[in-house]
């Protein structure tokens, strides 16, 4: 029979955890054991918790972005780059595991990405940036979104050491011959939308998100009314799950973001189409369907009546079938909304004359497959073809054209520039066209860059009716 020594017995402890979870006191006695045998290496400083921390994005939708691992001790690297080959980082996605690759790590006080060119500051957090074009980056599948709890698995295979102490080489964290899983998983921003449910008079229901102001958190009987931005969906994100009208694409997410909030404080509203049920019958999959948008209506008007909502600073944004819903809504209540977005949209040219009073910013693509520009889709014209009618009926259209592919300063120059141009000739209908080719992932996807236009949504809040 083999002699079993402390070596064999260490060696074989650490390979029975190498893939799972460890709790702090797990983690405690397995550094307790590197340090016993290499005396010098850098001090024991359990794992508390690992979370996911994922974004919404412009153009690639839901994506892992980086890893925070919460320490037991604050981590100082004094002034040094960690090294991203320190760390390797796996994800399990859809029954297969890959490697993601890192781009950064450094400490910081939370569970957040630091995107200043020399990120982090001394805390008990340490943040694993991850390369969002690595093909396993996604948060979500067509629809729902991915089971990610414990997907992800981070080895720390080199000790990080700090040179800034003056004294040469500086504990800081030890390599360990186990494999952190994560715990849950973090969006910031979504994670401020309450979620909730809306039944109409008829029995229809929409599942909804809403954002709600800071100061108006701090202080509901203030007295202060705020804007409603009431954000529509595209057909890929009618669903049940009540989280992909907020993670498939980057529309409420601009509105409901710190910076855009510290700006123009607002109560966000994104309502989710329901898959279809047999008692719907064709009735209820699209926001221009009578009971859809019945409840839409209804639901908006209950907002407003439950929150402090200013009634003159309602605002429809929507791309796709949602800037459809926008153009099918807006002739029908003509007097209700201030502004509106509407990105890669059709319509019915013959409703336009009745909505040439509101002020409206429209944007396609002109080689998008899915909703054409000028033909339309379902026998209803495209984008085009409705802003020559808004023109025809007395309406003053200002109409531009850059690539929607254009670094943002440039991109919002333009449209800076196109605003001049409008409030010159006293135009409040604005037309952005993106030249064949210019818009990145899918020409559908003309929203690439709309929400991330500070002109556009600059342009927006200041409009009152």
């Amino acid at each position: 029979m083999p002699r079993i020594t402390r070596r064999t017995a260490l060696t074989a402890a650490a390979s029975a955890v190498t893939a799972t979870a460890l709790t702090p006191a797990t983690t405690a006695a397995a550094t307790d054991a590197t340090t016993a045998r290499r005396p010098g290496t850098p001090k024991l400083n359990p794992v508390l918790r690992c979370d996911l921390l994922t974004r919404v994005t412009p153009r690639h939708n839901w994506l892992v972005t980086a890893v925070a691992i919460r320490y037991a001790a604050p981590i100082d690297p004094r002034g040094d780059v960690i090294p991203p080959s320190s760390f390797q980082v796996t994800a399990t996605v859809g029954g297969k595991t890959a490697a993601r690759t890192v781009t950064r790590v450094y400490p910081n006080t939370a569970a957040e990405v630091d995107d200043r060119a020399r990120p982090g500051r001394p805390g008990d957090h340490l943040i694993i940036e991850l390369d969002p074009g690595d093909t396993n980056a996604r948060a979500s599948g067509a629809t729902d979104p991915l089971p990610l709890d414990r997907a992800y698995a981070v080895r720390q295979v080199a000790d990080v050491t700090a040179h800034g102490n003056g004294n040469g080489n500086g504990p800081v964290l030890a390599a360990r011959p186990f494999a952190i899983r994560n715990d849950g998983v973090r969006t910031p921003v979504v994670e401020g939308f309450t979620s909730g449910s809306f039944t109409d008079s008829t029995g229809f229901e929409l599942d909804f998100r809403l954002h709600q102001p800071t100061g108006y958190l701090r202080r509901p009987g203030a007295g202060t009314r705020y804007p409603l931005v009431v954000t529509l969906h595209g057909g890929g994100e009618v669903a049940d799950n009540n989280m992909t009208q907020l993670t498939a694409n980057r529309i409420a997410v601009a509105f409901a973001k710190p910076e855009r909030q510290r700006r123009n404080p607002a109560f966000v509203l994104a309502p989710q189409i329901p898959l279809p049920r047999p008692m719907d019958g064709p009735d209820g999959t699209d926001w221009t369907d009578a009971k859809v948008r019945g409840a839409l209506v209804a639901l908006i008007d209950a907002t407003a009546a439950a929150y402090p909502v200013d009634a003159d600073r309602l605002y429809l944004v929507g791309l796709s079938s949602g800037a459809r819903g926008i153009l099918d809504l807006l002739p029908k209540q003509p007097r209700r909304y201030a502004a509106a977005l509407a990105t890669a949209g059709w319509g019915d040219p013959s409703v336009m004359a009745g909505i040439a009073h509101i002020p409206l910013w429209a944007d396609h693509s002109v080689d998008d497959p899915t909703v054409p520009y000028k033909e339309g889709r379902f026998g209803k014209p495209g984008t085009w073809t409705l802003m020559n009618a808004l023109e025809d009926s007395g309406a003053k259209v200002t109409r531009g054209e850059w690539g929607n592919d254009l670094p943002k300063a440039d991109f919002e120059a333009r449209s800076r520039a196109l605003l001049s141009q409008a409030r010159r000739t006293g135009s409040h209908a604005l037309f952005t066209s993106y030249p064949a080719g210019t818009t990145p992932v899918n020409p559908h996807g003309a929203w690439a860059q709309t929400y991330e236009n500070d002109v556009v949504i600059d342009w927006l809040f200041d409009q009152s009716r």
